[in-house]
């Protein structure tokens, strides 16, 4: 149960993240892909929080390169996802 427990306390930006994910790809499934695209643009961003914030020891998986070009190659494209889904007209759609 300890060993779970610090598991789940040293994971636990992935693990937010990957909730967020998941909640996007239900939105997804469920035939709201615009809103889908909006939370996991919003999944990526929050990405880029965590690696910019937490330390370097302590983000998990979500350090691949440099601190710098892993913040900025993560809000870029979270931004850019974001932007996307709020522009597309709905056309009668969610």
């Amino acid at each position: 149960m300890a060993q779970a427990l610090r598991f789940t306390r040293l994971n636990l930006p992935l693990l937010a993240v990957t909730l967020v994910i998941a909640a996007a790809v239900i939105l997804v499934i469920a035939d709201r892909w615009r809103r889908g695209a909006f939370v996991f643009g919003g999944a990526t961003i929050l990405a880029g929080l965590f690696r910019w914030v937490i330390d370097e020891d302590k983000v998990g998986v979500l350090a691949v390169r440099g601190k710098t070009f892993d913040v900025a190659s993560m809000m870029v494209v979270g931004g850019i996802v974001v932007a996307l889904a709020a522009s597309i007209d709905p056309l009668g759609t969610d």
